[in-house]
Order: C-alpha cells, then sequence, then structure tokens
C-alpha cells in the first residue's frame, strides 16, 4: 500500500527500487516466471519446482523442532553433494547452547568438526524436504456446504484432510498436510520427507554469531556472521532414519553451488524458504487488537529479559543455560516495538480502514454481492468487539502465565503421568517413570532456581495488576487472599518447598512418588490452575473466533473476487515459498541513505568492550589487519547486504539465489522500518537483511580453518 510521504522520498533515489509483494506457492510459478525471467533471472519455472527432475526445491529444507512434523521454524539449503546443511546461527543457537558448558564453551569459542565423526547429534531436530504440492481445494469444498456452521465446516474439512493425508502417504515413508490458503478458500496438500538424524558441524563464536546483539537486531546496517552448519543424515539405503552411528551423509537431488563472484545493486535475488506467519488480509478491527497484543508482550517480556540477564552475568553456567531462552525471548519482544512503531508511523489503520470502505463501496454497488460478502465486515466487527477485553486477557495468560516460570509449568505438564503411575502394570510403570527421568533431566540442566523463583513472582503480580480480579485464575485469587498479594512470599514459597524445586527434589519424588504429596504441591497447583483457566479462556473465545473467521474468509473471497486480475499471495503459513527481488539500498527517511552492501570495516568500527553485544574476536581482528582475504575479497570483505525481497520469522537462513541458481547469501533478518510488513507490505521501504556468502566462506576457511568444509562445497569463482 503506497504512502505519499514515502513514494516522495523513494523519487529522491534512483538507487531504490520498489519491492514485490508475494510469498508464492511453488506450483503457482507459471504466473510469476515471465516478470522473474525480465529482472535477470535465466531459470524455467521446471527449474525451481519439479516433481518429475531435481530442482532448486530439492536443497532447501524446512528446521522442525522435538520431532514435531511440519514444526518449522527456519530454514535452510543444502551446499554439497553430503548433505551439508546452512542455516543461521540464531537458527542453531539452540543446539549449539545445548552442547555448550562452561568446560567446552561453544557458543562463547564456537564449533567446528574437522571430520564427519566429530559432528554433534541433535535429538529432535528434523530437515523436511518438499516433495510435491497438489491443489486439493475441489475435493475439500466438495465435502462442505453453505449450511455448515463454522464447527461443523472445521471437521468436515479435519475429515477429508485426513483422507487426502493417509492416500499421499500410504506405503511410504514420506509425511503429508493440507494447508488451508486465503482464509479457507484455496486448499492444497503439501508432501513431504522428514529426515531425523540433523547433526551440528560448525558455528562461528556467539560474539560473530550474534554480533550487535539486541541492539543490531532489525537494524541496517548490519554485520552479523549469522551462520551455522547441520549435515543430514540418512539409512544405509538413503532414507529417512532416526540417529544412528551407521547411518550415512544425505545424497541430495539437488545441493547449491556457492557463490564468490559477488553481488551488485540491481542483481536478480530470489529467496525459498519456511516463512512462519503473516497476516496481510487483516482488517482494521483486527489491527486494533494486534497492536494492544504488541503492547503487552513487549511488556513482559521486558521484565523477563531484566531478570534473565541479571541472573546470567553474575554467573558464566547462568549464561550458557539461559543464553538460548534469553534469545529467543528477546527476538519478539524487540519485533513488537518495532512493528508497532512502524504501524503507527507507516498509518496502517487508515490504509486497512481506505481498504474496507472501497470494499463495501463495491458490495453495496451490486444486489448479488450484497447478498454474498454483505455481513463479511459486520461480521468480523462484531466478532472484535465481542472479544473486547478478553483479548488482552488472553496475551497477558499466554505472556505472564504460560511463559512465566518454568517450574510449574514442568509440573503441569508432568503432572498427569505421576497421576497414573498407580495404575499402569510394572512394564508400563517403569518405560513412563523413565521418560519422567530423561524429562527431568532435559529440564533441570537448563534450569535456576533464583531465576525462576524471580520470574515467577514478577510476572504473576503483573498479570494481577493488569487483569480485572474476575479473570484471575484460581491460584492467583489465592495468593491475594493467603499471602494478602505478596507474590515474592508465594514464590519463595514454592521455591523452597515444591518438589519441583530442582532436579534432587524431583527425583527424590521420582523414587517415592505420592499422588497426594503431588496435589498438595505449590508448583503443581499453579500450573494445574493456569492451564485449566487458559483452557476455559480459549473456549469462551471459540463461538466468536469462529465468526471472525467466517467474516474473514467471506472479505477475502470477496477481495479475490474484486481484483480478478491480482496476482494474489496466500498469507504465510510455514510452506515452502518463492519471493523474488532486487539487491538494493534505500532511503529510510529524509537526509539518510543506506547502501545496499557492508563490509569488515564496519565490524571493526562497531567494536566495544569484551562481553558485549559488539565484541570482536582476536582473531577475526589479526586477519583483518593482515588482509588476509583472498579468495573471497580484495581489500575487504562484504559482510551483509540487503534486498527488497518479502520475507518474515521463518525465513531465517533461507537462501538467497541468483539468477543462476546460485547461494549469493542467508536471509537472516527483517529492516525495523517495515516492520508493519507481515500485516500490510511496504514496498518502498521493505528489505531482507542477508548474510554475504563470501563472509561465510572466509569464516570458514580464515577463522576457523575447516578445509575439508570448504572442499566439499562447489564454489564458484
Amino acid at each position: 500500500m503506497k504512502r505519499i510521504f514515502i513514494i516522495v522520498f523513494a523519487l529522491l533515489s534512483t538507487s531504490i527500487a520498489r519491492a514485490d509483494e508475494g510469498m508464492w506457492l511453488l506450483s503457482m510459478l507459471g504466473k510469476n516466471i515471465a516478470t522473474m525471467q525480465e529482472m535477470g533471472c535465466k531459470l524455467s519455472a521446471e527449474d525451481i519446482y519439479s516433481i518429475n527432475q531435481a530442482c532448486l526445491k530439492d536443497a532447501v529444507v524446512g528446521l522442525g523442532r522435538d520431532g514435531r512434523p511440519f514444526s518449522h521454524f527456519c530454514s535452510g539449503e543444502i551446499i554439497s553433494a553430503e548433505g551439508l546443511v546452512l542455516t543461521n546461527h540464531h537458527c542453531g543457537f539452540p543446539y549449539i547452547q545445548a552442547h555448550s558448558t562452561v568446560e567446552h564453551d561453544y557458543l562463547a569459542n564456537g564449533f567446528w568438526a574437522y571430520d564427519k565423526k566429530d559432528e554433534l547429534a541433535n535429538p529432535g531436530l528434523t530437515a523436511s524436504i518438499l516433495q510435491r504440492i497438489e491443489d486439493v481445494t475441489d475435493r475439500v469444498n466438495a465435502a462442505l456446504n453453505d449450511k455448515m456452521t463454522e464447527e461443523e465446516r472445521a471437521l468436515a474439512i479435519q475429515a477429508v484432510a485426513g483422507e487426502i493425508t493417509r492416500e499421499a502417504t500410504r506405503g511410504t515413508n514420506l509425511a503429508a498436510q493440507v494447508q488451508s490458503m486465503f482464509e479457507g478458500n484455496q486448499f492444497c496438500l503439501l508432501v513431504y520427507k522428514i529426515y531425523r538424524d540433523v547433526r551440528l558441524v560448525g558455528a562461528p563464536p556467539q560474539s560473530m554469531g550474534k554480533f550487535g546483539g539486541d541492539t543490531d537486531n532489525w537494524i541496517w546496517p548490519r554485520h552479523t556472521c549469522d551462520f551455522s552448519m547441520f549435515r543430514i543424515y540418512t539409512g544405509p539405503d538413503g532414507e529417512p532414519a532416526p540417529f544412528s552411528e551407521k547411518n550415512i551423509p544425505l545424497k541430495p537431488k539437488h545441493f547449491f553451488p556457492v557463490s564468490a563472484k559477488g553481488i551488485q545493486d540491481g542483481d536478480f535475488a530470489m529467496i525459498m524458504g519456511f516463512p512462519g506467519t503473516t497476516d496481510r488480509f487483516l482488517t482494521s478491527y483486527g489491527l486494533k487488537v494486534t497492536m494492544e497484543g504488541n503492547d503487552i508482550r513487549y511488556k513482559v517480556r521486558s521484565e523477563k529479559l531484566r531478570i534473565m540477564k541479571e541472573g546470567m552475568n553474575k554467573d558464566p553456567q547462568v549464561r550458557i543455560q539461559y543464553a538460548s531462552k534469553h534469545a529467543s525471548c528477546a527476538n519478539y519482544w524487540k519485533n513488537a516495538f518495532e512493528q508497532n512503531k512502524a504501524l503507527k508511523k507507516l498509518n496502517t489503520m487508515g490504509a486497512k480502514e481506505a481498504i474496507e470502505r472501497d470494499f463495501m463501496a463495491w458490495v453495496n454497488a451490486d444486489a448479488g454481492r450484497k447478498a454474498k460478502y454483505g455481513e463479511a465486515l459486520n461480521l468480523i466487527r462484531d466478532g472484535y468487539a465481542q472479544l473486547s477485553g478478553l483479548a488482552n486477557v488472553e496475551m497477558y495468560t499466554l505472556e505472564a502465565l504460560l511463559q512465566g516460570g518454568e517450574a510449574y509449568m514442568f509440573a503441569m505438564q508432568t503432572g498427569p503421568a505421576f497421576m497414573m503411575l498407580d495404575t499402569l502394570p510394572a512394564d508400563k510403570r517403569e518405560m513412563v517413570t523413565e521418560n519422567l527421568r530423561n524429562a527431568a533431566k532435559s529440564f533441570y540442566k537448563d534450569f535456576n532456581e533464583e531465576i525462576d523463583v524471580k520470574t515467577t513472582a514478577a510476572l504473576l503480580q503483573m498479570y494481577a495488576e493488569n487483569v480485572a480480579p474476575e479473570m484471575y485464575p484460581e491460584i492467583i485469587t489465592e495468593i491475594m487472599n493467603k499471602y494478602k498479594g505478596d507474590f515474592t512470599k508465594f514464590a519463595e514459597t514454592m521455591g523452597n518447598k515444591s518438589i519441583y524445586r530442582n532436579e534432587a527434589a524431583f527425583m527424590a519424588f521420582l523414587e517415592k512418588p505420592d499422588v497426594k504429596k503431588l496435589e498438595k504441591d505449590l508448583a503443581y497447583r499453579t500450573g494445574t490452575s493456569i492451564f485449566q483457566f487458559y483452557r476455559q479462556l480459549e473456549q469462551d473465545m471459540a463461538a466468536t473466533r469462529s465468526s471472525i473467521a467466517k467474516g474473514d474468509r467471506l472479505f477475502v473471497n470477496g477481495l479475490m473476487t474484486k481484483d480478478p486480475d491480482k496476482a494474489w499471495a496466500p498469507n504465510a503459513n510455514s510452506t515452502l515459498r518463492l519471493t523474488y527481488g532486487k539487491v538494493g539500498s534505500y532511503k529510510p527517511r529524509d537526509a539518510v541513505f543506506y547502501d545496499y552492501y557492508t563490509t569488515l570495516t564496519g565490524v571493526m568500527e562497531k567494536e566495544g568492550p569484551k562481553g558485549g553485544e559488539f565484541e570482536v574476536p582476536d582473531k577475526l581482528k589479526e586477519v583483518y589487519k593482515a588482509k588476509d582475504f583472498s579468495p573471497y575479497g580484495t581489500n575487504n570483505i562484504v559482510t551483509c547486504f540487503i534486498t527488497n525481497n518479502d520475507i518474515t520469522g521463518g525465513n531465517s537462513g533461507s537462501p538467497v539465489i541468483n539468477g543462476n541458481g546460485e547461494l549469493i547469501g542467508t536471509a537472516f533478518d527483517g529492516n525495523s522500518e517495515a516492520m508493519s510488513g507481515d500485516i500490510d507490505f511496504e514496498e518502498n521501504l521493505q528489505r531482507c537483511i542477508n548474510l554475504d556468502a563470501r563472509y561465510m566462506l572466509f569464516v570458514v576457511d580464515k577463522i576457523a580453518g575447516a578445509k575439508n568444509l570448504i572442499r566439499e562445497m562447489k564454489i564458484v569463482y
């Protein structure tokens, strides 16, 4: 959506390129390929996506956590014939942290496997490769009718989607999902091969991989060396298999050659990856709720981050334990702040209201359209009005309670297993006991009692101070009465007496479980109370949400009917997408111009104290001083560059590809000026921040000395 003042800025600089909105489904590239080729793409649609021959999509992976299919939290790309995967440092961060100890601090020092036998396994980490996409809209719609309630409609969709996925995977080792597109107006079947043995290969030290920390997050210019490397392993037969010493590196259908030729302003660039969530069709009514939620998220997480940082600064072990938690919390803490800032500055509310006025004028101009679409915005408006207040309660519940104290949430998760132990036969009882033992080892590895007590007290109190008493979970009402609102006393009592206070107490209880003792345990009672409250809250909101969903479906269908010649892209939903654009500088505001690349010189200019966000490792300074850049640069190393591709969270780690299908970089961030982009794409400001492939090669070669990895890649000079 164009804003006059932004367009004026754009006209002042001939180097500014307008970004193209769209995270495109690969199966629909026929509509875009001519435009892409005009912009500099030398590939055909079949070269990018094919089910009959090797193509680019075979080298793009969706990284999933906890062994859950389709839980793509980041993207990655295969860059060798031996299954070597490149992604972001912040995507690999939880796994680097999990392998780190005070004695082997891979966060601080980095990690490199100079031989495959030294690569580290990561239980639960998966890599999904898309096999095919199929439009199944007609089949799903055949099971629906206009007389259905939204609940009946959802159940019918679930049933037919189950049939479709079972048919697609029967007799195979594939996984499949049916995903709704365009707010329930289209349905696609996506079939994946999911690999379950993904090992850590290498990562630079945190001082490079997170250079700039929270200060530079979502900011350009950027100098972050944001990459890590993994390797996909298969069974000896080349198919997905659980971890085994007998497994072999994946032999991919395709891998990306890595370009060391560099980039120029105006070069074609496309990005393929698994963007998480956008809400481009959000109405003005939904936008108000989103912005209020952002304010709550920022407020709650500010306190949570403060408590974590305080503990991390005091103890090296705590620093390692909470490094990943802090990074994860901080990412969308800043995102919430910057998104609201951009939404206000760009008057996104006004733009949404203008779309709605135009839509209703079109609807009201025709009796048939009025009959079909006339209720759409009313359903949405009335639905959000009914949710007024509850949405903020929900956000406080999610941020301050469900993501607050960890001990009581672990109690809620494991309590049911304890409750059923006495009812199980001996063999199953032993299995459940072992599962509890393993869960505790994993949980308490990164748990600190002092931090958890402070977090529990602060966030329970924040909830109580910002939510009406009639919307308290029972446990908060009890704290207000029995503890006279002293949340610190309550949290300290829990921390001193609960069987969940530390690993030793948990293991002792596991040896002699007592249901009555568990039922009285403060952590268990707190977690259970909060979860029961949240479940009831969601049930209370469900009917209204269904009404809003119906309005959204009709609204989007109407928009697409109103403008049938427009190339519409569905909202992101963690499915593989392609976005195309160009390398390009931009002018974010008056008298400010940002070039399209940064160099290693900028790293040195930003250097701060050791242990801070801008620490520069001695080895990097030595190589820079010696100007040992060849063959990845002459007088300097390009560190990062920007393109105007349409990306969002989940695209982290995505390959940035030139017109020849070669890897020129890895996407890792967006710019703060366009943080409204998930809701309203800003074509004059949108920029994707990318690690330059040459910086990655330079670090692997000159800093890590991992010649084995350099030899493994196909580098194009």
